[in-house]
């Protein structure tokens, strides 16, 4: 009987001790949870308020295909603006570019390794200080062969 006693005892022990533990574990896990858990939120609420948009930090681009290479560009609400030159090695005839919903025709002649500034007029690109992202499209016949050909391109940029 005193045997029965001793091990129920220290069986008590082992299980309170055990329980300790288990406890402590829990508590653990739920405070780092809840750490967790309120940092994600607050993550998501920055992403949800666009402070976090990585547009922001890009910096500004205007690529072209492989030819013909922008310079520069600008884009206010009313107008965008891009000087391109002439990388063909042959003269070309730029006949419209578009930049995004704005495009306008031209009947420009660039010669080789020669740049041209084209004003867009009449766009409604958006509200200054806002990012512009828009597909350049310049339709060009070259001079030589009277081809006409599309080259493609994309702009990243501030609205001014």
């Amino acid at each position: 009987m005193v045997v029965s006693a001793q091990l129920k005892n220290k069986k008590s022990v082992i299980s309170r001790a055990r329980s300790r533990k288990s406890q402590a574990a829990m508590e653990f896990l739920m405070t780092y949870g809840w750490a967790i858990l309120v940092v994600l939120a607050a993550i998501a609420a920055l992403a949800y308020f666009g402070v976090l948009s990585p547009e922001k930090f890009l910096p500004e681009k205007c690529l072209i295909e492989t030819g013909l290479t922008c310079i520069s560009s600008k884009v206010e609400a009313a107008q965008s603006i891009i000087v391109f030159q002439n990388g063909y090695g042959k003269t070309v005839v730029i006949d419209r570019v578009d930049i995004g919903k704005c495009s306008n025709t031209f009947n420009t002649t660039l010669t080789s390794e020669e740049q041209s500034t084209f004003i867009l007029t009449g766009c409604s690109n958006g509200v200054t200080k806002e990012v512009f992202k828009g597909d350049v499209i310049i339709k060009y016949t070259e001079k030589s062969t009277n081809l006409s050909k599309t080259a493609y391109g994309t702009i990243n940029t501030k609205i001014e």
